[in-house]
């Protein structure tokens, strides 16, 4: 199960961690597993999200093309797009 490692900003850090569990529920919908926030060091607005991935392809496809659904909550969080994705090789 390859991992994943998802960057962007936030427009508010302290908003985007309220929603932990949300952001969780919403990722294992689209196969993603053992999900962990994370907040630069720095104090800035950019996060990351670390992730397993059982489908890296659907993944990529929820990503590419979000649902009207995860779109509304990544506006909720706080999402300021683009988000970055790496994939352990």
């Amino acid at each position: 199960m390859p991992k994943i490692v998802l960057t962007h900003s936030v427009t508010d850090v302290d908003n985007w961690l309220k929603y932990k569990g949300e952001r969780a529920e919403a990722i294992g919908s689209m196969g993603g597993t053992n999900v962990t926030d994370h907040v630069a060091k720095d104090g800035s607005n950019t996060v990351a999200v670390t992730l397993e991935a059982q489908d890296l392809a659907g993944l990529d496809a929820a990503l590419s093309t979000p649902s009207p659904e995860l779109l509304a909550a990544m506006e909720k969080h706080g999402v300021i797009p683009p988000l970055v994705a790496y994939v352990e090789k």
